[in-house]
């Protein structure tokens, strides 16, 4: 049996309305190299997790002083959550490693996007509202040292 790719969009859009059909509340996949949890929240749509998918800044070539975050999967690229009603805000900024720095969507399914590194959010990369691939560049972070 070959094993479910958690970042394939078809798959967790597929997924997420099979258990909406069936009345489910949610479910969770856990595999060596990630794990995806979808816990359906009603008129809301669903809500998306996954320990693989979100992203953590990739390794650093030596002397580097900044860090990408990549797409976890493709979708659409949105810097805000679409039904948040604070004002976008402005780069540069202040990042943790665990804030959610956007997020990547498929249909009404939003994945976060996880800084994974404390330091500076300088740059955007890729345009909000764009349609990204598995591993695009996203953001760029200048590392504190």
């Amino acid at each position: 049996m070959s094993a479910i790719d958690l970042s394939d969009p078809a798959t967790i859009a597929f997924l997420t309305e099979a258990l909406t059909a069936a009345g489910v509340n949610g479910l969770e996949i856990s595999q060596p190299d990630g794990q995806l949890r979808i816990v359906v929240a009603g008129k809301g749509g669903a809500r998306i997790s996954s320990t693989e998918a979100t992203p953590r800044a990739p390794g650093l070539a030596p002397g580097s002083a900044s860090a990408v975050v990549k797409a976890p999967m493709a979708g659409r690229f949105c810097v805000e959550h679409p039904a948040a009603s604070a004002a976008p805000q402005k780069l540069p900024r202040s990042v943790s490693d665990a804030d959610i720095v956007g997020f990547v969507g498929v249909g009404h399914i939003l994945l976060p996007l996880r800084a994974g590194r404390s330091g500076i959010l300088t740059r955007l990369i890729a345009e909000p509202g764009a349609l990204v691939g598995f591993g695009d560049p996203l953001f760029e972070i200048e590392l504190q040292s």
